[in-house]
């Protein structure tokens, strides 16, 4: 269990994963967060680094996939993620300040800082520090980089820091001793796992031993009842939502 303080709120809300997305609602889109907001839920993002070291509410390391141009995410601008459309939609990339002022604080954000090896994690965990700071609304950082809650703790102590992790072949923690490793790592201050992963006779006892867990993605029936016995709070989409 962590040793600082968990917010309360961590636990009491359920999180629509990439925002409330959907048929013409982009994942991630400012459109997305505004219907989660209206739907009374928590906000689950991701966080890409532009060109000129911007925090930008995107998941995807190449933009292809979501909208109609190609090429690295991050060997463009701000305002050139910004310039770009998604996909079937109106909607363009945000910064995670444009996204912070859209919530106002009206729900809590999950805020994943993503990374891959040889990447300057640390400067993504310093711009979104920067991009929260005067932000007063409730909200917690997480990332599958363990170094990512570990940088937290000691240059941000007050801003709540989770690692994220899956057991698959798309995780980097597919062993025991890796698990183990993560963690120590990274002290999380809570745990979001990966639901086909659970139950967890490890991650139980973590959480018995009072460190909070969430679970991502509750995309079904089926994953939403599993989700419910073993975890504390869910990361939903489609047909996962209540």
């Amino acid at each position: 269990m962590s040793e600082r303080a968990i917010p309360d709120w961590l636990t009491r809300w359920e999180y629509a994963h990439r925002g409330k997305h959907g048929a013409g609602i982009p994942e991630n889109s400012l459109a997305a967060a505004q219907l989660a907001v209206d739907a009374g839920m928590g906000i689950e993002c991701d966080i890409q680094r532009s060109a000129d070291d911007r925090a930008m509410v995107f998941h995807d390391w190449e933009v292809d996939r979501l909208t109609n141009s190609s090429g690295p995410t991050d060997s463009r601008t701000a305002a050139q993620l910004s310039d770009l459309s998604y996909i079937g939609s109106s909607e363009r990339p945000a910064t995670l300040t444009q996204l912070l002022n859209l919530i106002n604080c009206q729900v809590p954000v999950l805020i994943e800082i993503k990374s891959k090896p040889g990447y300057d994690v640390a400067l993504s965990c310093a711009i979104v520090a920067q991009a929260c700071q005067t932000y007063h609304g409730p909200f917690a950082v997480m990332s599958f980089d363990p170094r990512v809650a570990r940088w937290f703790r000691k240059n941000a102590p007050s801003i709540c820091a989770g690692l994220v992790m899956r057991e698959d072949d798309h995780g980097n923690t597919q062993k025991p001793w890796q698990r183990w490793v993560a963690h120590w790592i990274a002290k999380p201050d809570f745990l979001a796992y990966h639901i086909a992963a659970l139950p967890s006779a490890r991650v139980a006892k973590l959480r018995d031993g009072g460190l909070p867990v969430l679970t991502w993605t509750v995309n079904s029936a089926e994953t939403r009842a599993r989700a419910l016995l073993h975890a504390d709070a869910l990361v939903s989409e489609g047909a996962g939502l209540a």
